[in-house]
């Protein structure tokens, strides 16, 4: 059976709030072209980025989607994206039809919460030029497609602080 077909195709530009904080996730996403952030915003307004998704994986604030409860994140596209979306129900559905989804579902998940943890905890502790350094060692392609801000927001770091870190790279990246 091919999944894919169950699925809708959207188009969102870069910039536009696929899902807002606040809401309950009622989407699945499947990631066909172009990159997202998982994001929020702090109690003093500040944007911060969870994490970055790009081609090829699935995407949905996981806990509000599975139990329908309010989402503190919400997903932005940080570049042109095209995605694949289907709703609760459907998944549902496809879930209990398809054996060969559930499984790759499963294991899309699985991993992807697996790369972010240890991403995230290998960044911990160091300073952030060393965070960006590493940054750009494992996401080189995200680096080359998505804004600075977002970077910043990603490492923890303001985007000036970005900007002085770059500039004293040996070859300004």
């Amino acid at each position: 059976m091919d999944w894919k077909g169950r699925f809708e195709t959207q188009f969102f530009k870069e910039g536009a709030i696929i899902f807002a904080p606040g809401g309950i996730c009622r989407h699945l996403y499947y990631i066909n072209q172009g990159v997202v952030r998982i994001m929020s915003v702090s109690d003093k307004g500040e944007d911060i980025t969870h994490y970055f998704l790009k081609e090829n994986y699935f995407c949905t604030i996981l806990g509000s989607f599975l139990e329908q409860t309010i989402a503190l994140e919400g997903i932005q596209a940080a570049t042109d994206v095209e995605v694949l979306v289907i709703g609760k129900d459907e998944f549902n559905q496809l879930m209990l039809e398809d054996a060969a989804f559930k499984k790759t579902f499963d294991l899309y998940t699985t991993q992807g919460l697996l790369q972010k943890i240890r991403f995230k905890n290998m960044l911990h502790g160091h300073n952030a030029s060393t965070r960006y350094r590493l940054f750009l060692e494992r996401l080189p392609d995200i680096a080359a497609r998505v804004q600075l801000g977002y970077i910043a927001s990603y490492l923890g770091i303001t985007l000036q602080s970005l900007s002085r870190i770059r500039r004293n790279l040996p070859n300004g990246k």
